[in-house]
């Protein structure tokens, strides 16, 4: 997918046939810690949720992201090869510690350009962004989204240190700390957040 600097994505991508791609702490950790070898250099992560069996990105594109690539004899950019690495270096390490054989992941990681759902009043990437943060709530894993460890909601709403560039949101969506709080457990509208996926 050809992006621009500036544009709004929601990347997500889950295991093979629905599988679990993370098995314990320490695999999320990992996975975290490729995430700042081979996404954060590439875009501005907004925000991220790394789910038992699949894991979402709102990212903002930037220069870095858009530079050519060449993967053998085909020509990419660094946003989608970032990703593709990603995914098959955390897969090549999970299937040797495990001692299993065959993908990990569905084949290729989706990429949902928001700035094309149209002009309408609703912010797409705010709703995406909320979306992200309460996953983990939404599917019972935790009662609250600061119980959740395996996403950015604690380093927007506390300034935990991580991977994201919160400045970024907060020029984005205008919400400034003390409201992010409350703002984040709004329930969204279920018609939005079908498009953005």
């Amino acid at each position: 997918m050809d992006f621009l600097p500036g544009d709004l994505v929601h990347v997500y991508n889950r295991g093979n046939n629905k599988q679990q791609v993370f098995f314990s702490d320490d695999n999320y950790l990992f996975f975290r810690d490729k995430i700042a070898r081979h996404i954060a250099p590439v875009c501005d992560i907004v925000a991220y949720c790394l789910m038992p069996n699949h894991f979402l990105f709102l990212i903002q594109v930037n220069d870095n992201s858009v530079r050519p690539r060449k993967i053998g004899s085909l020509m990419s950019n660094e946003l989608n090869n970032g990703f593709r690495v990603l995914q098959s270096s955390y897969a090549m390490a999970i299937n040797k510690h495990l001692n299993r054989t065959g993908s990990l992941f569905q084949q290729k990681a989706k990429f949902k350009l928001l700035n094309l759902l149209g002009k309408t009043s609703e912010n797409y990437a705010e709703i995406c962004f909320h979306y992200i943060h309460q996953n983990p709530m939404k599917a019972g894993l935790v009662n609250r989204m600061e119980d959740w460890i395996y996403s950015s909601f604690c380093e927007h709403a506390f300034g935990a240190d991580g991977v994201c560039r919160k400045e970024i949101a907060s020029e984005l969506f205008r919400i400034k700390q003390e409201e992010f709080y409350r703002a984040s457990y709004q329930v969204l509208n279920v018609d939005i957040v079908s498009q953005i996926l």
